[in-house]
């Protein structure tokens, strides 16, 4: 026959060092939404969402004068803890700055580039249209003149001379 009673199931104590299962869930200081207050209410507090840090050209060009000014041991590092920088920060600008692309990081606007030429481009198109105009009032003008004076000959009236030509 067989014995139907179990053994008690022992439950894994936490070696030094390590978390328990409630230290892994947060303990009871935490519900589903979020931190609560002592009573059990939820913490009406927004958290602030984290964002990443930017460095502009100019800061990074600073901060690696600062570093290349830097001679006693010891320097560098206050420095980088007194910015709240890395080394890797310096080793990216460094090498950034050996390619000639720090001084391309500066802020540059937005959107499509500036034709330097579209001043001129608009110019040349005016005189163009200009141009056109001009032309066809010439035509008109001669085709008048050429009229005036085949009217002058049939009528026989004679133009007087200007400098060797009829006017």
């Amino acid at each position: 026959m067989k014995n139907n009673t179990t053994a008690p199931v022992e439950t894994p104590q936490p070696k030094e060092g390590e978390r328990s299962e409630s230290s892994v869930g947060g303990g009871g200081s935490t519900g589903a939404c979020g931190p609560t207050r002592p009573g059990g209410a939820p913490d009406p507090e927004v958290v602030p969402r984290a964002t990443r840090r930017r460095f502009g050209a100019a800061y990074k060009a600073r901060i690696l004068e600062a570093v290349d000014a830097c001679t006693k041991p010891g320097e560098v590092g206050a420095l980088l803890r007194r910015e709240g920088l890395y080394s890797s920060h310096l080793t990216k600008w460094r090498r950034a700055r050996e390619q000639g692309q720090l001084a391309a990081l500066a802020p540059r606007r937005r959107g499509p580039k500036p034709d330097p030429d579209r001043p001129l481009v608009r110019r040349v198109a005016q005189l163009e249209r200009e141009n056109a105009q001009l032309n066809t009032r010439l035509e008109v003008a001669e085709t008048i003149i050429e009229v005036q004076g085949k009217v002058s000959r049939l009528l026989g009236l004679t133009m007087p001379k200007i400098n060797g030509k009829n006017a």
